[in-house]
């Protein structure tokens, strides 16, 4: 089964406006975009998420994938994003080649997050944690280190605008210890980018396309972000099939408990060459 069809309704990213400084002076500044995507499933509506707009059909494919109302990419025919050039929100037209098995049911439940702007996960993502069997990976010092000085290089919107979150994923090699920037995601939530960042996993070329997890086992995967290690964050990246997590941020209790349960190496408080592992410190090579 082919990929979906995706529209490329990328929006602009940041917005100019007239700010006044310590002195009193006014000067022009840029501020990140955010706008709403009502998100329709087969013509039903399923949620709202305010997004800056970088690739929104990404950011629905990973949040149905990081939700499990679909399984595989190829479960959905087409994306259309239309922006109906408003900057203050647009619409996701999703349409699936076989529909949603009981979408009444399993949209029911939902529980909010302490993800930026109020995130929001459908409540039997709770229920399902211990059916995710993750890699036996290690991470090097090393490589550690490596992501925390390709992140520093990075141009970025926060770098221009401030207020935003990012996502990355990167490989490291098992040889040479190295690591590999695979992709870079900025959003105004934390959850919002790696949900893109788990659409784009999903339609890379691998040995098995159709799966978002399993075609990506024979690597060491490794997924920064900016963010603070939540529950939803855990969850999410272990459903896509990433062992370790690492953030300039720390964790929070039911971050904590739920890495714990699943064997996911979690790493906070990281700058240039220190951090903190929470969880997982015995796969870390020193």
């Amino acid at each position: 089964m082919l990929s979906p069809y995706l529209t490329q309704a990328r929006a602009p990213l940041t917005h100019s406006i007239t700010a006044t400084n310590e002195a009193g002076e006014q000067e022009t500044v840029s501020i990140p975009a955010e706008r709403s995507l009502t998100v329709y499933v087969d013509k039903r509506e399923i949620v709202t998420l305010m997004t800056l707009g970088v690739n929104p059909e990404l950011l629905v494919l990973g949040y149905l994938l990081n939700q499990k109302l679909i399984a595989t990419a190829p479960d959905v025919e087409s994306i259309t994003v239309d922006w109906d050039g408003s900057e203050e929100g647009g619409v996701a037209a999703v349409k699936t080649h076989a529909g949603i098995a009981a979408i009444e049911a399993r949209t029911a439940r939902r529980v909010v997050t302490s993800g930026c702007g109020q995130g929001s996960i459908f409540g039997g993502l709770l229920d399902d944690i211990d059916a995710i069997k993750l890699p036996d990976a290690r991470l090097p010092q090393a490589a550690l280190f490596d992501i925390l000085s390709l992140i520093r290089q990075q141009d970025t919107t926060y770098k221009s605008s401030g207020s935003v979150h990012g996502c990355a994923l990167f490989r490291v090699d098992a040889e040479s210890k190295a690591a590999t920037l695979l992709h870079h995601v900025e959003d105004v939530g934390r959850h919002n980018a790696l949900d893109t960042l788990a659409g784009w996993m999903s339609l890379q070329a691998t040995p098995d396309k159709a799966s978002s997890t399993a075609a990506w086992n024979n690597f060491d995967l490794v997924l920064y972000t900016t963010g603070r290690l939540t529950s939803e964050m855990v969850i999410k990246s272990a459903q896509m099939g990433v062992p370790f997590v690492v953030s300039r941020s720390g964790i929070t209790q039911m971050g904590f408990d739920v890495a714990t349960r699943l064997g996911l190496g979690t790493i906070g408080r990281a700058l240039n060459t220190r951090y903190l592992c929470y969880t997982g410190a015995g796969k870390i090579e020193r």
